[in-house]
């Protein structure tokens, strides 16, 4: 490399530096604040954020993960759709990648009792 290529000759930029190649240091996920109390104590969970590190390879804002929380004690799914809000460092996550929560606008999530009851929601 010559100093008249604009380049600085003793730096090497491999093409794995750039950000979409480098860990997530943080990554924002919210929920909406329509989830109910259970449903904010499961995804809140550590092992929650573990299955999120374990499961979800990147993460860009805007990105939208639908994730099954679980089946309460009555046996019925609740599936919450979590947002990624922002990413700090790259975009891969790792085991190192630190997961928090922020609460956004309700969305019509019905993911209290009622979704674990008959007079809950009939989605099919």
């Amino acid at each position: 490399m010559t100093p008249e290529s604009g380049q600085n000759p003793g730096r090497v930029v491999e093409p794995t530096s750039s950000p979409e190649h480098q860990p997530a240091d943080r990554v924002v996920v919210s929920y909406p604040a329509d989830l109910s109390d259970w449903g904010r104590f499961q995804v809140e969970k550590r092992s929650f954020r573990a299955f999120l590190r374990k499961t979800r390879e990147r993460a860009r804002s805007g990105d939208v993960w639908e994730e099954f929380v679980g089946v309460g004690c009555c046996g019925n799914t609740l599936d919450v759709p979590l947002r990624v809000e922002r990413v700090d460092g790259g975009s891969l996550i790792d085991e190192e990648t630190e997961i928090s929560y922020d609460v956004r606008e309700a969305c019509g999530l019905e993911g209290s009792w009622r979704v674990q009851s008959e007079g809950g929601p009939n989605r099919a």
